[in-house]
């Protein structure tokens, strides 16, 4: 549990280098960085994948005391406690695995000041005894991971979450961070009001997750269509949900028969089974789990290459955090939605037997899901319109863009719908909207008075249906909104000004243009990155994983392995520059992967081919073999200078280089003294050389250097 000695530094950048290993944040982490400096209470919108934790593990690292993480999943606290250790932070976490004594042990650490963060369960957090241990230690921080379960309005509501406003009745001097991924309008305003939070700071992230790629496809045949999915992309790691515990059993057995490795995992299962299968799929000893949505909260990891909907989703929520499961290492991924209306109507009935509460919102959001998938329209576009985000050009990057729908100019449509919209002061659903653009007789219309209003019967040439159908685009591209908490009536949305008086063009896709979707095969910028090397250090990753008892993508993600396979460093200072690497782990694993790549990169020079970082290894082959700085040149058509230049920096990486035996003790001390005397501006050599008379050549002088930086 203990940490690297701390550094002393009021830059966020410099514990991003340290402990994580990259060089720049990603958007807004700085800001949100700084703003829990101040010591403003924060809320943060920020998709799957898009470096939430670092907004709250750098403050804990840079504040004194400890931060408090409050996270509804086991599974999460393990993970991310596990992967702190490895990048030398100093974690724990208490929950109801532990024993007693455990605990114990746990809250001394807290109390002594050896812990920077400290993962909890908000029943473990609301309990008398645990809040009176808050009381007793320095607390800098309170991070509400999740934050989402909070809403009763969110997509996953947890009644216990509603009382974590006792941290501000309690502790009211100490700044909350709130943090999900998916919460729309509503969410996010119930998210600071029940949390008691002063005047936060909001952050909302863009939801564009460019790597991942949109697919919606029909229901029928799903199995075959898996089948084709999945021989396109061999050992790679994804995700299969499906609406039924006994979907995900029959769903994995049907793969194996086929010979994939494939797993299932619901609720119902065993607890130890459901454990020790989501560890294997966590350790890459499982590549495809079939799952319901009971799996995937919290779980960090990187390197799932695609995510399929077996069946539709019930809210655009949880389809998009379940999407966001792909691809958090930034690389490229896939995700395929299969949709029929069984889906759908199997979704009413569900609601109509529980009868929720809220169950007029649940059936509007699955009306919502189900115009995703019948959208004609760009489906990012629709996505990020759903979370009050515009995108401005449709994505590319979806099955809309590379298969277009036939479009017209649906400007003057919208138009019509925006003004009945405000000449109704926003205030009626869509049903009764439509009745009043058709010039309806209806009693809703009498009574409303909407008979008078100078858009009545504006669009009577259309058919009810057709205009039901518009408006659905219409929302979906952000032209208009629904206000689900004033009873769904329909209002402007981001677009509806620019429509209404800024000239701006809207196209709509008549409703039987729409062509049926297909499996294609897409070559993604992983599958094409990806060389021998780079299957050489991932095997050598689950090697180390499997040592450490940890995920392998805790070792390190994807896209660092990429970068290291790309780069080819053969020295601890080149590692250093691999995006991923931060000093914890060069220190535990850096020996090991920079051996396999010169191991790789010796192979190749042995083969004939000079692959990138193999000219200091060939130098440094001859210089083991006994040669002169001399010989080595002459052998290797370079100058002395450029081999005298390899073995500094080989010397310099802690290989065993003499460089005090390749000068003499007289010669060292003369180009000592006209270095002292001429200087190295920006290094140059020129200068003392000219200074010497030209007596010693650029090999000395560039060994004395390397002896002097020493």
């Amino acid at each position: 549990m203990t940490s690297e000695a701390p550094i002393r530094s009021q830059n966020p950048a410099d514990y991003l280098k340290r402990y994580y290993g990259y060089d720049v944040f990603r958007p807004m982490q700085e800001d949100i960085i700084q703003s829990i400096l101040g010591g403003r209470d924060t809320v943060v919108l920020m998709p799957t994948g898009g470096g939430k934790s670092v907004c709250f593990q750098i403050p804990a690292l840079m504040l004194p005391g400890v931060t408090i993480v409050v996270s509804p999943l086991i599974a999460l606290m393990k993970d991310q406690v596990g992967a702190l250790h490895m990048n030398g932070i100093s974690a724990a976490y208490i929950n109801s695995t532990q024993h007693s004594r455990e605990q114990r042990d746990i809250e001394e650490d807290a109390l002594s000041g050896k812990l920077k963060l400290l993962y909890v369960s908000p029943e473990k957090l609301l309990t008398e005894s645990f809040l009176h241990f808050l009381k007793r230690i320095k607390i800098s921080l309170f991070a509400i991971d999740e934050a989402h379960c909070i809403s009763s309005w969110g997509h996953d509501f947890r009644p216990e979450y509603t009382q974590l406003n006792i941290l501000k009745e309690q502790f009211p001097d100490i700044p909350t961070i709130a943090l999900t991924a998916t919460a729309d309008k509503l969410t996010r305003q119930d998210i600071s009001q029940r949390l008691g939070m002063d005047d936060p700071a909001v952050f909302v992230a863009s939801f564009n997750r460019t790597n991942l790629s949109l697919q919606v496809l029909p229901g029928q045949n799903r199995i075959q269509q898996i089948f084709k999915l999945l021989q396109q992309k061999p050992d790679t790691s994804g995700i299969i949900y499906c609406l039924s515990r006994k979907s995900t059993e029959s769903l994995a057995a049907k793969l194996q028969e086929k010979g994939f490795n494939a797993a299932f995992y619901h609720a119902g299962m065993d607890p130890t089974d459901r454990s020790r299968t989501q560890e294997a799929f966590l350790r890459d000893d499982v590549r495809i789990m079939c799952a319901t949505i009971a799996f995937g909260m919290g779980i960090d990891k990187s390197n799932v290459r695609w995510v399929i909907h077996y069946n539709m989703p019930k809210n655009i929520e949880g389809f998009y955090q379940e999407i966001g499961r792909a691809g958090r290492d930034g690389a490229a991924a896939q995700t395929v939605l299969f949709y029929s209306f069984a889906d759908v109507a199997t979704y009413k009935e569900m609601l109509a037997e529980n009868s929720p509460a809220n169950l007029g919102l649940q059936l509007a959001k699955l009306e919502r899901m189900q115009q995703y998938a019948d959208a004609h329209t760009c489906r990012r576009q629709i996505l990020l319109s759903y979370f009050s985000e515009e995108l401005s050009e449709p994505c590319g990057n979806c099955d809309v863009c590379r298969d277009p729908r036939v479009t017209f100019d649906g400007t003057i449509l919208a138009q019509k719908a925006l003004s009945a919209i405000v000449r109704t002061h926003e205030r009626v659903p869509m049903n009764l909207l439509i009745d009043i653009l058709r010039g309806s007789r209806s009693q809703q219309v009498l009574q409303g008075g909407f008979d008078q209003i100078k858009t009545y019967g504006a669009g009577r040439d259309l058919r009810f249906e057709d205009w039901r159908n518009y408006l659905h685009q219409l929302i979906n591209i952000g032209v208009i909104e629904v206000a689900y908490d004033q009873h769904y009536a329909l209002r402007r949305g981001i677009l509806a000004d620019q429509v209404l008086y800024g000239n701006r063009r809207i196209d709509l896709v008549r409703p039987d243009d729409a062509p049926k979707a297909v499996v294609e095969k897409t070559k993604t910028k992983t599958e094409t990155n990806r060389d021998e090397l780079f299957e050489r250090l991932r095997a050598l990753r689950k090697q180390l994983a499997d040592e450490q008892n940890v995920p392998p993508y805790v070792i390190f993600t994807d896209t660092t392995l990429e970068d290291m396979a790309r780069q080819r460093p053969i020295t601890p200072d080149a590692l250093r520059n691999v995006s991923g690497v931060g000093e914890r782990k060069l220190q535990l694993f850096g020996k090991r992967f920079l051996d396999a790549i010169i191991d790789y990169v010796r192979g190749r020079v042995q083969a004939g081919e000079k692959p990138k970082g193999s000219t200091q290894l060939m130098t440094l082959d001859f210089y083991n073999n006994g040669m002169t700085i001399e010989e080595i040149a002459a052998e290797r058509k370079l100058t002395p200078g450029s081999i005298a230049g390899h073995l500094v920096q080989l010397s310099k990486a802690g290989y065993a280089i003499d460089l005090e035996s390749l000068i003499s003790p007289a010669e060292r001390r003369e180009i000592e003294k006209a270095i002292a005397a001429v200087g190295l501006e920006e290094g140059r050599l020129k200068p003392v050389f000219d200074h010497l008379g030209g007596r010693y050549d650029y090999s000395k002088l560039t060994i004395v250097v390397g002896l002097m930086d020493k």
